[in-house]
């Protein structure tokens, strides 16, 4: 099965990964301006979110997978990979596979390391939303805000919802295949894996998602790699400094 995306205008293709419980969506105010650029932009949806193929599977090997299903199947070649947070853990793996498919890699806000499961709130929350009662975003935010007390986590989140049917809301992504393998989620990069074209890891000056201990590791596996901090951001820096992380990729591939 073919994975779900938005492609925006033409030229140099470039491909943006979404994160965990996020969806192409997310990023179509950035793609919007790298298309009228000059690139064709694919703003992918991946398994299990947005509106892409549910499955009962769920991990790295199968998304990179469906990652080269996609890439073969639009004939890309030379193509630049952004992936924020889960996307990057896709992209890193894909570019150490595939690295013929990649002219450039962009990871935002994650590194090669393990990460231990820490979205059971997040989850707990999403699995409480009973569409036979909720009737409105904000009957879902009300719910939500029990669980997730940060309000830009939960505008997030909630861009997952969606009407069914004229009277029904629900969620876009297959939250029951999520909850089960999200230990999958924070899975490292294979020990001696390396990409070796040039590659930009961007980090959010208010995250910790990336450490200054991390940066040994991701020079280990991408030596020909800059690591950039974007300030006034968090783990979502592309939309909490869509400016500073515009220049800073644009600069990039550019170079």
């Amino acid at each position: 099965m073919l994975l779900h995306s938005n492609i925006l205008g033409q030229g140099k293709p470039f491909i943006f990964l979404h994160g965990f419980l996020g969806m192409s969506d997310n990023w179509k105010t950035l793609g919007t301006k790298f298309s009228e650029l000059g690139y064709e932009v694919h703003l992918i949806d991946q398994r299990n979110h947005g509106r892409s193929f549910h499955s009962n599977d769920f991990n790295y090997d199968l998304m990179v997978k469906d990652l080269k299903t996609y890439i073969e199947e639009h004939q890309l070649k030379d193509i630049i990979l952004l992936g924020h947070s889960m996307g990057g853990k896709t992209a890193m793996l894909f570019a150490v596979e595939h690295e013929e498919y990649i002219e450039k890699l962009i990871i935002a806000d994650i590194s090669p390391r393990y990460y231990p499961t820490h979205h059971e709130d997040i989850l707990n929350g999403l699995s409480r939303l009973d569409f036979d009662v909720i009737k409105s975003r904000n009957d879902a935010d009300d719910v939500l805000k029990r669980y997730v007390p940060d309000f830009g986590t939960r505008q997030f989140l909630l861009k997952n919802l969606y009407w069914e049917t004229k009277e029904k809301l629900a969620l876009r992504l297959n939250l029951k295949t999520l909850k089960e393998n999200v230990n999958e989620v924070g899975e490292a990069l294979p020990a001696h894996s390396r990409f070796d074209k040039d590659t930009l890891f961007l980090r959010g000056d208010r995250s910790e998602y990336i450490s200054l201990q991390d940066e040994g590791i991701i020079k280990a596996h991408f030596p020909k790699v800059k690591i950039e901090t974007i300030s006034n951001a968090g783990h979502w820096l592309h939309a909490e400094n869509p400016t500073d992380f515009f220049v800073v990729v644009n600069n990039f591939i550019k170079e």
